[in-house]
């Protein structure tokens, strides 16, 4: 069986985010030269508002092994690791080492911050050094891990992976739907389904006047109703907010707290303009001028891709939200 072939008819996306496609990704890591190769599994959800990835650990941990075990096999990767959010380890640990079984696979419990997220990170992490990011290139599948090519995906694309090797895929995904909702939770719906869609689909779509966050609890974007036409994008969250009753302030300050102490202290665009960010919210006061070039810094120099999001939900919660 051609699994790579399998993968690229499926049409299947990297689920952490980026959207990248996995059959490209197992392409590299599995034409890359060296006598030693790693598969990891990204677990490190730690974002507000997404929680789909501790679903899949906690209700379907043996079809999540299963795909790392395909990926191995398909690389020719000599062992992997499950790089997991600390709280899903503490309440996972036993359920998921017993699912390891014989494997070569070794369990490893985050112990940085949001940054110890990042691929490039990740690797650092496990080598027992400081949480911080790479440059890129090289890429992780010529040079990753201990310098080793090393395959990387998150928990929902290796899910999804064990479904197409069953042929029990049907071009889904997974979404966290939360906020001012009825019914808070994950459920499984069609990759191209839009925001509007999900939400009725799901029971979930308001009676009353709102803004959804789309992506990401701290990084997402910020639609309103006439905007909810297209498909939730990045980790596949939806957070609904009553537009009457939320407090923008507070919101702008669980965001630029959450980005100013998860970040790595790397790079001063990235360090410095979180700090200001939440000096102006803490105030309730924007500098409009200042706020502009800190967000374009932000988005044109900062080393990772935490930094150049930053600026993306206080953007979109401004114009849309807090001037109307």
């Amino acid at each position: 069986m051609d699994i790579i072939a399998k993968l690229k008819e499926a049409d299947l996306k990297g689920r952490g985010g980026a959207g990248f496609p996995v059959y490209m990704k197992w392409d590299l890591a599995e034409k890359a030269k060296g006598d030693t190769k790693y598969v990891i599994c990204n677990a490190s959800e730690g974002e507000p508002n997404v929680f789909k990835d501790g679903y899949i650990l906690e209700n379907h941990i043996n079809d999540l092994i299963e795909g790392m075990d395909v990926a191995m096999r398909t690389i020719g990767a000599q062992k992997g690791y499950i790089y997991i959010n600390k709280d899903y380890y503490k309440k996972l640990k036993t359920r998921i080492e017993n699912a390891i079984g014989n494997k070569n696979i070794v369990l490893f419990k985050k112990t940085a911050g949001y940054i110890g997220g990042e691929e490039t990170a990740i690797c650092e992490v496990i080598e027992g050094r400081r949480a911080q990011p790479r440059k890129k290139p090289p890429f992780l599948t010529d040079s990753g891990l201990f310098g080793c090519p090393t395959l990387m995906n998150n928990v929902e694309t290796f899910y999804y992976v064990s479904k197409i090797i069953k042929g029990e895929y049907k071009k889904t995904r997974l979404y966290s739907v939360n906020g001012d909702v009825k019914k808070r939770g994950v459920f499984e719906l069609p990759v191209d389904m839009s925001v509007e869609k999900i939400l009725k689909e799901t029971g979930n779509y308001p009676n009353f006047e709102f803004f959804v966050q789309v992506g990401g609890g701290a990084s997402g974007e910020i639609f309103l109703p006439n905007e909810l036409d297209k498909p939730a994008s990045g980790a596949g969250s939806i957070t609904v907010f009553n537009k009457k009753k939320t407090d923008i302030w507070a919101l702008m300050k669980h965001w630029a707290e959450f980005l100013h102490t998860q970040n790595c202290d790397k790079c001063t665009p990235c360090r410095e303009g979180a700090f200001r960010i939440l000096e102006m919210v803490k105030h309730k006061k924007l500098d409009e001028v200042l706020l502009d070039d800190l967000f374009f810094v932000l988005r044109e120099t900062s080393f990772c891709a935490l930094g150049r999001g930053i600026p993306t939900p206080f953007k979109s919660l401004i114009e849309k939200v807090l001037k109307k």
